[in-house]
């Protein structure tokens, strides 16, 4: 049996303004907007659905998700960048002689940056 990642969805109460925080963060491009319901959008290969609390589905949902860790090759472009825009870091660290650091995304979500070795 073979498995392949289809999406990660986010759950989260503006589906436009946490879209935008990918985007704006880290280079996520909008696939498209799913009328009543919230976004799609391609994170660098990994697709994100990003949607607020859907009516018809009957089981319990919750808003947001622990994290999802990049890697980068240019991590203090990315964390300067991260601040310019304001972005609430929670933690820097180094990890096995790589930086890392964990940020909060809407709604409580956080993002993990590392740094690409």
């Amino acid at each position: 049996m073979q498995f392949d990642i289809g999406h990660v969805h986010l759950k989260t109460r503006d589906p436009k303004q946490t879209a935008q925080f990918y985007i704006d963060n880290f280079g996520a491009t909008l696939k498209r907007e799913v009328p009543g319901r919230g976004f799609q959008v391609d994170l660098h290969g990994l697709q994100l659905n990003i949607t607020t609390i859907i009516d018809t589905q009957k089981h319990e949902q919750k808003l947001g998700i622990e994290h999802i860790a990049l890697q980068t090759d240019d991590y203090a472009g990315t964390l300067a960048r991260l601040k310019q825009n304001g972005v609430k870091i929670l933690e820097e660290m180094n990890n096995n002689g790589r930086h890392v650091c964990f940020l909060e995304a809407p709604d409580g979500a956080q993002m993990e940056v590392i740094e690409k070795v």
